[in-house]
């Protein structure tokens, strides 16, 4: 038996109408071809015989055994349309009487052509996946993450006078301001309030995030005996090179005013660090997969190694790279559409492409190496299509 998870769902509007999706499936589905739904090779049916209750008989392949009363099958009009069938009696090996209480059209159509790819021409490798994925609505991290800024505020007390490293916290009013924008604060004269005003890009405004409040929160600085204050971001970047803004490192002088100097020695020091979180928090796994079809939006591939099915089974996604013949690696960072197990232990996986690493013009080159591929394809597929209708008309 299969085990199917989808993990994006695609968009549809529902058919419940009966005499609707009847039909479709009767009308238009007669001539052309219907397959099942969530099957590791394609599966075609066939409708041969209709009835006046407007039921129908299914032929499928004869191995075919639905996994409860009912099934699914799909085919391509203008859209992508699915069809529930109900089983009302099984009649043989792969031979149902069947009816169809309601069918899902796609919203909107096909984003492109799939096609099956020959395992000499194209090969996925180079697998890497995080081990935890940090989101900006969260308030905690992997104690993993935690001991690397542990770290880093043991070994950097000497950058202030009181140094901060932490994971943004809940309630802050300056802090969540810096947590949503991606801003730094810079401050570099506590008791003057025209220093609360940014003089550059990139900084957080804070007499726009105090208002009239602003005069307060500057009193209470001076009284803390505070003289310069720097607040810089730890920006993490995730698979797909979205920001995230996780943490903060917060550097107070009671001495001395810092300069501007200080504020890039802070930014530097962020960079570093999320190097090290990243080094930290990155698995590669080194082998090849076979790419089973492929479009220009995504692939279908089948996994083999134990480990990568492991880091798949926890993964949104993962950055991995296809190798064509006789061409360079390109990089691409793919979302897990669905997964499919069988009884064997094998895996299949649609992956469709979210994003591009930060190579430059990655997919521009994935393009020019499916464009020829999917012509080749649709040269075929019009050339059956041709021999067919010979025949029928022969």
């Amino acid at each position: 038996m299969l085990t199917v998870k989808h993990r994006k769902d695609r968009a549809f509007n529902r058919i419940d109408e009966v005499s609707e999706a009847l039909e479709l499936l009767l009308n238009q589905f007669m001539q052309r071809k219907l397959f099942i739904k969530n099957m590791v090779e394609k599966s075609e049916v066939k409708i041969n015989e209709i009835f006046d209750d407007n039921t129908f008989m299914v032929i499928t392949d004869p191995e075919f055994v639905p996994s409860g009363d009912s099934f699914t099958v799909y085919g391509l009009l203008d859209r992508y349309i699915e069809f529930e069938l109900r089983v009302k009696e099984v009649r043989g090996p792969g031979y149902f009487h069947c009816e169809c209480p309601l069918a899902r059209r796609a919203s909107a159509g096909r984003r492109d052509v799939r096609f099956k790819v020959n395992e000499e021409d194209v090969v996925a490798t180079n697998f890497k996946f995080s081990k935890y994925t940090l989101e900006l609505t969260g308030f905690t991290i992997p104690t993993g993450i935690k001991v690397i800024l542990d770290q880093f505020h043991s070994s950097h007390t000497g950058l202030g006078d009181i140094v901060k490293v932490d994971v943004f916290p809940q309630g802050d009013l300056l802090l969540n301001e810096v947590k949503k924008t991606g801003n730094a604060v810079f401050v570099e004269d506590a008791a003057n309030i025209d220093s609360y005003v940014p003089t550059i890009p990139d900084m957080v405004d804070l007499k726009a995030v105090f208002g009239g409040e602003l005069k307060n929160q500057v009193k209470r600085n001076v009284e803390r005996g505070y003289k310069s204050m720097i607040i810089c971001p730890i920006i993490y970047l995730d698979d797909e090179e979205k920001s995230v803004p996780f943490a903060y490192i917060q550097v107070i002088s009671l001495k001395e005013k810092l300069g501007f100097e200080k504020l890039l020695e802070l930014k530097d020091h962020s960079f570093k660090l999320v190097d090290r979180i990243r080094d930290a928090n990155t698995v590669l796994l080194p082998v090849h997969q076979r790419i089973l079809d492929i479009s220009h939006g995504g692939v279908r591939m089948r996994i083999t190694d134990a480990n990568l099915k492991k880091s798949l089974v926890k993964a949104k996604g993962f950055i991995f790279d296809i190798v064509f013949k006789l061409q360079a690696p390109i990089t691409i960072y793919g979302d897990i559409k669905y997964t499919i197990q069988d009884e064997q232990g094998g895996m299949y996986i649609g992956v469709d492409f979210a994003g591009n690493s930060s190579r430059k013009d990655e997919m521009k080159r994935y393009y020019s190496m499916v464009r020829p591929m999917e012509m080749e394809y649709k040269k075929k597929l019009l050339k059956e299509v041709k021999q067919k209708e010979i025949k029928r008309q022969g």
